[in-house]
């Protein structure tokens, strides 16, 4: 494993880092909620001592005094990688949350935006260029989010730019965690349950789509996860973020956006509307990070 020290000039900070603070932040929030609806969320007791643990053990690598060797190494690996797989794993926890503490569903508002914007539902009138080939290919495009997500961490990682890392893991923890807060206040499950009396026939793909669908429909069918897109919004953080890779990457991701965003709506899964939440989000959110990251290394001690 590389040098952690020497890959930044001045050694990698210690202290708190934003992302420390906003994880942190979110953690205690997810615990007050779980406290209040206590008795009506399912595991209730099992996911307050899991945040808390959570949350303690970013705590200890923190405050841990700095030493040398392999414990240390493995301490900044933690330090920098652990905002990724944390705000992944908060996205089952929303599930369980929204139906009770929202308690509705808002597809029914949010299919009738389409309708009026379009003249008809999009999801619908795509039925007329469906092929099974192309279906393939949008649900390849699709399943393949997270690691494109991730794709550009680990490029700046082997590069050992770790404060565009830094960087980079604190906007896209800020792009799921904001996604959750939009879950929260927006409930919808999408056009694939909606809408299912109104479409002709089902997609029809290849021999990967059914176990790609398969596999989404177990971790993700029953969440009120669609407004706004986070598969829109995440990837278009990716991609701005690509043009510090290459630029032959940023054009390479600037064709899978297009291609995933038009997946979204064509699979099924969202309404344009949470694309246009998603795409507006995306843009706030390079707008207001830089500030919002400077503000907590200011903070920092």
């Amino acid at each position: 494993m590389a040098n952690l020290v020497s890959a930044d000039p001045a050694g990698p900070p210690q202290g708190w880092w934003p992302v420390d603070r906003m994880i942190l932040g979110y953690l205690a929030a997810v615990c007050l909620l779980l406290g209040i609806w206590f008795p009506e969320v399912p595991g209730a007791g099992w996911l307050l001592a899991a945040h808390v643990a959570g949350a303690a053990l970013v705590v200890l690598a923190v405050r841990a005094r700095p030493t040398r060797g392999s414990a240390e190494r493995l301490r900044m690996v933690f330090r920098y990688w652990y905002p990724l797989p944390y705000v992944a794993s908060c996205y089952k926890v929303v599930a369980l949350l929204i139906p009770v503490v929202r308690g509705v569903q808002m597809d029914a508002q949010i299919a009738r935006l389409d309708r009026m914007l379009w003249g008809a539902n999009p999801t619908v009138w795509l039925e007329r260029i469906h092929e099974n080939w192309l279906t393939e290919i949008l649900q390849v495009v699709y399943s393949l989010f997270v690691p494109a997500v991730l794709l550009v961490a680990a490029l700046l990682w082997r590069k050992r730019r770790l404060e565009a890392f830094r960087y980079y893991a604190f906007l896209i923890a800020l792009g799921f965690l904001a996604s959750y807060v939009g879950y929260m206040l927006v409930p919808v499950r999408g056009p694939r349950f909606f809408l299912a009396g109104e479409q002709h026939f089902e997609l029809r793909g290849g021999w990967l789509f059914g176990l790609l669908q398969h596999t989404l429909d177990r971790l993700e069918s029953a969440h009120y996860d669609c407004f706004p897109s986070g598969h829109t919004e995440l990837t278009l953080l990716a991609w701005w973020s690509s043009r510090q890779i290459s630029r032959k990457l940023f054009r390479v991701f600037t064709v899978y956006s297009v291609v995933i965003v038009f997946a979204t709506v064509y699979l099924r899964y969202h309404y344009t509307i949470d694309v246009f939440a998603g795409a507006v989000l995306a843009l706030g959110l390079l707008l207001a990070a830089p500030y919002l990251y400077r503000v907590g290394k200011s903070s920092v001690g």
